[in-house]
């Protein structure tokens, strides 16, 4: 199980892959990115699906988390600057 101490590497977003909306924590465009995704309990990153509440690092250092079929920025990866 993947977890916010320990999160799978995924790289970075391959556009010839389904990857769920990526969006920041406070961003204004929540409501809008809730409706494009499809709320199925799971996120995409790279055609691998991810259960609610499952953390990822990206290729970049951001730290994601699986909230309703979208990815939510929540920090980075780096745990000397979190």
């Amino acid at each position: 199980m993947t977890t916010q101490h320990h999160p799978e590497s995924v790289g970075a977003p391959d556009p010839e892959l389904r990857t769920s909306p990526i969006m920041e924590e406070m961003d204004e465009d929540r409501e809008v990115l809730a409706q494009e995704a499809e709320d199925t309990g799971v996120c995409y990153f790279n055609d691998i699906a991810y259960t609610l509440g499952n953390y990822v690092c990206t290729g970049s250092g951001e730290l994601l988390r699986c909230d309703g079929g979208m990815w939510v920025q929540v920090g980075s990866c780096d745990p000397d600057n979190p």
